[in-house]
């Protein structure tokens, strides 16, 4: 991801990245009044500054990619990309790293590209994450199918 936006950025694209995170988190700060706030019951709690924005609400349910994406302004976006959901029917990048794991976790007929450090016979273009120009590669790849 992070070899990837960079790339992308300077083409010009406007992006949005969402992260997965089974395990929870709290990007809150004890102590701090967006904390406080929180603590003290308000449901959707805002942060706003000239340079960003944050806006942390609290669910019963988690939430589908394609929820979290409703919240977008598609007028202001020319892609999104995600982090996690293995299980949802979007298109894939696998990363794989041959000493992390044997197999690829994304089902086959959603995957579209694999970044990693090994050959493998997938069907599908390889990219090697420490090569620049595999880098600059992938995003074409990206552009053709996303946003040509």
């Amino acid at each position: 991801m992070e070899k990837l936006l960079p790339e992308i950025k300077k083409r010009g694209y406007r992006v949005a990245t969402v992260k997965h995170d089974v395990h929870g988190f709290d990007i809150d700060q004890p102590g701090k009044d967006t904390w406080r706030h929180a603590r003290a019951g308000s449901d959707i709690v805002v942060i706003s500054s000239l340079q960003k924005i944050a806006i942390i609400e609290k669910v019963d349910t988690e939430k589908t990619l394609d929820e979290i994406i409703e919240k977008f302004d598609p007028d202001h976006l020319d892609l999104i990309i995600t982090e996690g959901y293995k299980k949802q029917d979007k298109p894939k990048i696998e990363i794989f790293r041959s000493g992390v794991s044997d197999k690829l976790l994304s089902r086959k007929e959603d995957l579209f590209a694999v970044v990693t450090d090994v050959p493998l016979d997938v069907g599908v273009p390889l990219f090697n994450p420490e090569n620049s120009a595999d880098i600059v590669g992938l995003v074409n790849l990206i552009e053709k199918k996303f946003l040509g």
